[in-house]
């Protein structure tokens, strides 16, 4: 065999050689859960090499056996031509240099991409060798088992992945949607008694009140859309009342009662309810807002606006927020008659 031959076969093995190497890593660094989300997304990439990454045993047996097959037939050839020693450490040197090192550090910077690329080439590397890399493969998923674990995120790791997006110019979330995802990963953590408002610091009637005009002056002071109406003792909650409902009414000449105001029923909730499941009580009572107990007695009240607030990290301050600071509405008279 010439010179010229030999320099180009064995190129031509060390690249094939290398090939292998880079897909046996690449393979190896791509998440299997991770591929399956991409491929369920539609990413053609994922679609091409699922099938190969689920079924890592048979396309790794048949990337190692073509992978030594190609080394050793370099090896060969060089010892045909040079004396043993020196064959020896050129197919080393080669071997590892450009079979090895480089393409193990060039194929895990862009696994994906790159083992999509190879697809033809792994089908015809598993296609040759099957009759030998299925039994192994089938060896090793009998001591080894397959890998189709789900490895599920816990909530922390998934805060600390979506973390990662803060400030990427890359990311496709930008930070407020990441600040929400954040914030509503860390309901289950927390519950109602940290954001509901103290009952002395909410304005409320009781079941015996009467609203006047004197009254509805101080209702539209409180800037609220809705009041809650208690008993004195605080044990009971009969319904919410509807701001709204009041403004066609003439108090200057006319005076209601609670009972002559339609209430608008409501649900109670505990001061260790999970806020993570505060959605499903508002829409099981069909109302923004709800009242809080605990051991049987009325200590608060929670609004949706106090969840969303919640899970956006930010105070959603309106227009009545302007004119009355939380201190300034707490002052006025609570369970007014």
């Amino acid at each position: 065999m010439s010179t010229e031959s030999v320099f180009i076969s064995v190129s031509l093995l060390i690249i094939l050689s290398a090939i292998c190497s880079g897909l046996n890593i690449a393979l190896l660094s791509l998440d299997l859960n991770t591929v399956k989300r991409k491929a369920k997304l539609g990413d053609r990439q994922a679609v091409k090499i699922y099938p190969f990454r689920k079924n890592v045993h048979l396309s790794l047996a048949s990337i190692l056996l073509a992978n030594v097959a190609f080394a050793s037939a370099a090896a060969i050839i060089l010892g045909d031509t040079l004396n043993g020693f020196v064959a020896a450490a050129l197919s080393t040197f080669l071997l590892v240099i450009f079979s090895e090192l480089l393409p193990q550090a060039i194929f895990t910077k862009n696994a994906l991409q790159i083992c999509s690329n190879f697809v033809p080439f792994l089908k015809t590397v598993v296609f040759i060798t099957y009759p030998l890399s299925k039994p192994l493969q089938l060896v090793l998923d009998r001591f080894f088992g397959t890998d189709d674990q789900k490895g599920l995120h816990t909530r922390h790791e998934l805060g600390l992945l979506i973390s990662d997006h803060l400030d990427e110019p890359a990311s496709e979330l930008d930070d407020d949607e990441v600040e929400i995802i954040k914030g509503a990963l860390q309901l289950s953590e927390k519950q109602v008694i940290d954001i509901m408002t103290p009952v002395d610091k909410v304005f409320w009637l009781n079941d015996e009140s009467v609203i006047d005009d004197v009254m509805i002056d101080h209702i539209k002071d409180s800037g609220y859309s809705r009041l809650p109406v208690f008993n004195k003792k605080l044990s009971e909650c009969y319904g919410v009342i509807l701001v709204k409902q009041l403004i066609d009414i003439d108090f200057d000449d006319e005076t209601l009662k609670i009972s002559d105001i339609k209430l608008h029923k409501t649900k109670s909730v505990g001061t260790k309810t999970a806020l993570d499941t505060m959605f499903r009580h508002f829409i099981a009572a069909k109302t923004h807002l709800l009242p809080v107990t605990q051991n049987n007695k009325i200590v608060g009240i929670v609004t949706i606006e106090d969840l969303i607030e919640e899970i956006i990290g930010h105070e959603i301050v309106d227009e009545s927020d302007r004119s009355f600071s939380k201190t300034d509405r707490s002052s006025h008279h609570q369970g007014l008659n």
